[in-house]
């Protein structure tokens, strides 16, 4: 089952700021998110200290930041560097 995106106003903003290279990675990683969220080179865990916030590597340095609704849809909060994981 593939999973639905939806983007956060946030994400989209971030997103525009985002190299072309992080970009093209960035979608190959949305790609895998949809097809399998636990796919091993996405690096996908819980938040630490939260109940529903999920993150993920794109590369070295950006992170995805989502949540699941309704079991089969990925909201996507933030893309950013790693140092976006310290807002949450």
């Amino acid at each position: 089952m593939a999973y639905q995106l939806t983007f956060t106003d946030r994400f989209q903003k971030h997103f525009t700021a985002l190299t072309e290279q992080e970009k093209r990675q960035l979608r190959r990683k949305l790609e895998l998110l949809t097809e399998n969220p636990s796919h091993p080179s996405l690096r996908a865990k819980r938040i630490q200290g939260t109940t529903d916030l999920f993150e993920c590597s794109v590369n070295m340095d950006i992170r995805i930041i989502w949540y699941y609704e309704d079991g089969r849809i990925i909201i996507l909060v933030d893309v950013g560097h790693h140092d976006i994981l310290k807002q949450f």
